[in-house]
C-alpha cells in the first residue's frame, strides 16, 4: 500500500474557521526559501500570486508547520472539537 493509498483513507470534517493562520503575508514575502511549501506532508501551503495560501481543510494536524516556519509566522492550533482529521487504519 502506497502513502497515497493510506492518505486516501483519512477523513476530514471541515470547519468553517481555519485553525492555521499566516500571521503576516509581508513576512512571507521576505522569506526567500518558503519552506512551508515544502515540509508539509499534506501540501497545505502553496505560493500563489505573491502570497501563501492555506488549504487548512486537508491538514493532517502533524504540527510540522509550528516548527518549520523560519519566522514563526504560522499560528497553528488544533481544530475545534469535532472537526479536523480522522485517521482510519486498515
Amino acid at each position: 500500500m502506497t502513502l497515497d493509498d493510506k492518505l486516501f483513507l483519512v477523513k476530514f470534517k471541515k470547519d468553517e474557521k481555519s485553525h492555521l493562520v499566516i500571521v503576516s503575508q509581508d513576512t512571507c514575502k521576505k522569506c526567500e526559501t518558503k519552506p512551508c511549501t515544502k515540509f508539509c506532508p499534506a501540501l497545505v501551503y502553496k505560493e500563489e500570486a505573491d502570497k501563501i495560501s492555506v488549504a487548512y481543510e486537508g491538514c493532517l494536524e502533524c504540527g510540522s508547520c509550528r516548527i518549520g516556519c523560519l519566522y514563526s509566522n504560522i499560528d497553528w492550533r488544533y481544530p475545534r472539537g469535532g472537526f479536523g482529521v480522522t485517521y482510519r487504519y486498515g
